[in-house]
């Protein structure tokens, strides 16, 4: 599972990036499916790796994270603490010895106050049907008023950059925090004026079979549910942007 974000601004931007695998047992994902024990890389925009995590108790920044928020339930789950300039970044997630399984990357604001902003998160994955289909949340904060979000759902001009077995025909759907479908798009131009705004902000997808939303939503937690139309499956990829 490849994690790409961006920080923007004029500072360096504190960030917690997690692996999670074992700990999914909890949220009700079979125990026999979760990615037991995660490896995580956090690489610059060059490709060059930055730094990373097996298990976060092996970690040196071990005393950073215990008795934190962001320590994981399970000793296996990996953890990366870093300082980060403006650009653009990429968290992988793998399994040990080439396993497989349900993962989950995080990547955390763990400086608000920083004159940079973490303003796009995206993440690029296998596809499948039913519950297997690509879950991307995001948190609103540290704001008393609402804020722009463009959301992308991508398949087909994943072809672009040499992929094969991409999502055909993706779509997605945006949730509230009680699971509440708040907006749905299958392709991005079918709403005239979401689609106008994704253009106007140079967000338009490459394809008109790719999924698409343009909203302003409330501080609060949302999940974007990224799947296909029949057959449903292949690369596809999620992306989130904070537009203020």
């Amino acid at each position: 599972m490849i994690g790409g974000f961006i920080i923007t601004g004029n500072a360096s931007k504190p960030v917690v990036i997690r692996g999670m695998g074992a700990s999914l047992a909890a949220a009700n994902i079979p125990a026999d499916q979760v990615l037991l024990d995660p490896v995580l890389e956090l690489r610059g925009s060059n490709g060059s790796l930055i730094t990373s995590n097996d298990n976060w108790m092996d970690s040196p920044q071990k005393s950073q994270i215990e008795g934190t928020p962001f320590q994981p339930t399970d000793d296996r789950e990996a953890v990366i603490l870093a300082a980060l300039a403006p650009g653009a970044y990429t968290a992988i997630l793998t399994g040990k010895d080439q396993t497989a399984g349900i993962g989950l990357v995080e990547v955390y604001d763990n400086g608000q106050g920083a004159d940079s902003s973490l303003a796009n998160i995206s993440t690029r994955g296998f596809v499948m049907i039913q519950d297997n289909v690509m879950i991307g949340g995001f948190m609103l904060g540290n704001n008393q008023t609402s804020t722009r979000i463009a959301i992308r759902g991508v398949g087909p001009s994943l072809v672009n950059f040499g992929l094969s077995n991409v999502l055909q025909d993706p779509t997605l759907e945006l949730h509230d925090g009680n699971g509440t479908l708040l907006i749905s798009n299958d392709n991005w131009k079918d709403d005239p004026v979401s689609a106008a705004a994704l253009t106007l902000n140079g967000l338009a997808p490459q394809n008109d079979l790719e999924a698409g939303i343009f909203t302003t939503l409330p501080p609060g937690a949302f999940t974007v549910i990224l799947a296909g139309n029949a057959p449903g499956t292949g690369i596809g990829l999620v992306e989130i942007y904070n537009l203020k």
